[in-house]
């Protein structure tokens, strides 16, 4: 089911800014019979991207009401919402009074979600690297060409996620996860100030660390780090937390800390369920 304004259909005008120019942000997270999981920080994170790039986001209770509606049908699902700009004329410029577009819809959850937590994912690096834009950076903007290519460079199907560095070399994220390592019994997740998606999941992930005591730090981090780590894993809001197995055909361990990882996301997506 997709609602676009709160109308049962798929339509969107050719001049929507969205299609033109990728000028919105989105988010994607789960949903269970209906009912959104940590549906208030999936909110919260959607204000903040459409705050920074001056979208007013519509009301939480009529965007919870949406989400209802296109989940409810299902058991499990996935749920995106997608806010633009709206519709404009032609050229880069815009008033400031647009009308947001809104789209709200449901599909089918990833396979393998369980089979992948349990025994991990193989990964590869990814020869692209990601440009430089602090403007942009954390945000989960509409504009994720680097994405698309990067997921264009393998077809295998054993191989889960490609690994991406900026043009410095340094580790900032997967193609859709964010990227987490353990460095002598410490947890690391790679500085996003430059370029790269802040998810919730990683929010979640660097809060209960730090409620359990676990150190817990956002820093630079280097592909010789990832391959020296004693644990990698990965987090996105459909997958929770996935450990690495292999990196680019090396076998890798599975470790307690994405043991314990994991089970913090279960705990929270239980106690957070609306």
């Amino acid at each position: 089911m997709i609602l676009v304004n709160g109308e049962a259909h798929s339509d969107i005008p050719a001049t929507d800014r969205g299609l033109a120019y990728g000028d919105g942000v989105f988010r994607t997270f789960p949903s269970r019979q209906g009912r959104p999981l940590v549906w208030r920080r999936q909110y919260a994170k959607l204000a903040h991207d459409a705050a920074a790039l001056k979208l007013q986001t519509p009301n939480v209770d009529v965007l919870e009401r949406e989400v209802r509606a296109v989940s409810k049908d299902h058991e499990g699902c996935a749920v995106k919402i997608v806010l633009t700009r709206g519709s404009g004329a032609r050229g880069y410029g815009y008033r400031g009074d647009e009308h947001v577009t809104r789209i709200v819809s449901a599909g089918p959850l990833p396979p393998r979600i369980a089979e992948r937590q349990a025994g991990g994912v193989k990964v590869r690096l990814c020869s692209l690297r990601l440009a430089a834009q602090p403007a942009l950076a954390g945000i989960k903007h509409l504009n994720r060409l680097e994405n698309v290519l990067a997921r264009a460079e393998w077809n295998e199907p054993d191989i889960a996620e490609g690994i991406l560095c900026d043009t410095q070399g340094h580790v900032i994220s997967g193609t859709m996860s964010n990227v987490f390592v353990v460095l002598d019994g410490t947890l690391a997740t790679p500085r996003l100030d430059l370029c790269g998606v802040a998810g919730v999941t990683r929010e979640r992930v660097i809060d209960a660390a730090r409620r359990a005591g676990m150190p817990c730090v956002v820093k630079t981090l280097s592909w010789t780090d990832v391959l020296a780590a004693h644990e990698v894993f990965l987090v996105n809001s459909l997958a929770g937390a996935w450990p690495v197995c292999a990196i680019d055909g090396e076998a890798r361990a599975l470790g307690e800390v994405t043991r314990a990882v994991q089970r913090w996301l279960e705990f929270e997506d239980d106690a957070e369920v609306l």
